[in-house]
């Protein structure tokens, strides 16, 4: 099977039907059909994210990145992907820079969020503490 668009239907299927790491099979598939696909590889980054499968989330991420740094929510979610593994340091940025092209209030709250693990990580550490948001 190698219409892209097939794949796509039934990854998202199966991610709608809640078994993110079967649509992960067919949209790592379409994604090795259309590499450079962004609705394509964003599908796959969420189901790797929603199964946990974490690194290859990452992996899509950053590649969506790449493509186009502008893309609020691809940095949203990589941000999400770096905190979820408790490298919050790496996430801050990224989540930083999805608040500040998406204007959203439920973005800015998400770096808040991190914002006050990263200190309550770096006290109970002992490491200095979180330098201000610009």
């Amino acid at each position: 099977m190698t219409d892209v668009l097939e794949l796509l239907r039934k990854g998202r299927m199966f991610r709608a039907s809640g078994d993110p790491s079967g649509a992960a099979r067919y949209l790592a598939e379409a994604a090795e059909h259309a590499p450079h696909d962004r609705t394509v590889l964003t599908e796959l980054a969420l189901a790797h994210f929603q199964s946990a499968a974490l690194g290859k989330a990452e992996g899509v991420l950053t590649t969506l990145v790449d493509l186009d740094p502008s893309d609020g929510y691809t940095r949203l979610l990589l941000g999400r992907t770096l905190s979820r593994q408790s490298r919050h340091a790496e996430a801050l940025p990224q989540l930083r820079l999805a608040a500040a092209i998406t204007q959203d209030p439920e973005v800015a709250s998400e770096v808040a969020r991190v914002e006050a693990r990263l200190t309550t990580d770096r006290v109970t550490t002992g490491q200095e503490a979180l330098p201000p948001s610009p």
